[in-house]
Parts: structure tokens; sequence; C-alpha cells
């Protein structure tokens, strides 16, 4: 009994491994072959006692009057892009398809009345909270499927900010 609880144990940490690595290969890959998106960002607290220096943000494209009472609590957020990178949604649909070839998607989900799109917290260095508080975009890479990782915050000219070094 004791020799199949080892091997229980090994086989399952073997699986739980495997699954961590193949997460992480799928966001790498988002990282590398996503598509860049901006989203205004709206206002919201910049500061958390217990989690110690992040960013909750709230994207003004959540805030869309796309929802109404009908709409799916999962589907997708039908995007254009602007020559900037700055999305805009412009419809909510529960599948992937159809879309064509000038728009994005990214998944979503409906929780009291708003959208979320899985990217809304940004943490950054402690003592760095004055460097991004006058972001205006999130910035996500987004795949073929409508994952979306966040990648960082940019400024009004859609420049990546940077934290500085050292401080």
């Amino acid at each position: 009994m004791k020799k199949y609880s080892r091997i229980l144990i090994i086989v399952n940490l073997i699986l739980l491994l495997g699954y961590f690595n193949w997460s992480i290969y799928q966001k790498e890959k988002i990282l590398e072959n996503g598509q860049l998106v901006l989203l205004h960002l709206a206002p919201v607290d910049p500061r958390s006692l217990m989690q110690g220096d992040y960013m909750q943000l709230s994207y003004q494209e959540a805030r869309s009057g796309l929802l109404q009472e009908n709409t799916p609590t999962h589907g997708y957020a039908i995007l254009k892009t602007d020559s900037n990178q700055v999305g805009q949604v412009i419809r909510l649909q529960e599948n992937l398809e159809p879309i064509s070839g000038n728009e994005l998607a990214i998944k979503y989900k409906v929780v009291d009345f708003r959208l979320f799109f899985g990217a809304e917290s940004f943490f950054f260095e402690e003592g760095q909270a004055d460097v991004y508080e006058n972001a205006v975009y999130g910035g996500l890479k987004v795949n073929g499927k409508g994952q979306s990782l966040l990648i960082g915050l940019y400024n009004e000219k859609f420049q990546l900010i940077q934290p500085e070094p050292n401080k």
C-alpha cells in the first residue's frame, strides 16, 4: 500500500509540474506572438496596504454601454484598433467567430454588470507609485483565441512606462 501511495504522489507531482510549465509556455507564446492593444484607463484607487504597491486597473472600455440584460456572462469583446493600437469595443459576442480581419477579440466576463478582461491589477516595486500614477493606457498582448496578458502601462504618448532604476 505504501508503494502505491508514493507512486500516486509522484504521478500527481509530475502532472502538477507539467500543468504549470504548460501554463507558462502558453503565456510566453502570448507575449511573443500576441497583438498589442492599448485600453484607456479609468481612474481608480492606486494602493493597497494589504498587498503592497499595486494599481487596480479599470478600463473605460469595461464601462461600455454595450452591456444588456441578456449579455452572456462570458464571451468575447470585439475591438477595433486605431493607428496607435488603442482599442475600442464595438460589440460583444458569445463565440470567437465571426470576426473580420481588422478586428481583435478579447475574452471577457461580466461581474456586477461590468466587463472584466482578466488584467485588472498591475503590481509594481514599492516606492514606484509616482512613476505609474499618470498612466493613460493598459497594454495587453492578445492571441488569436482571445486570451490576453497585461504587459505594462503606457503614457499619453503611447510609450511603455519604465520604472526608474535604483529608486
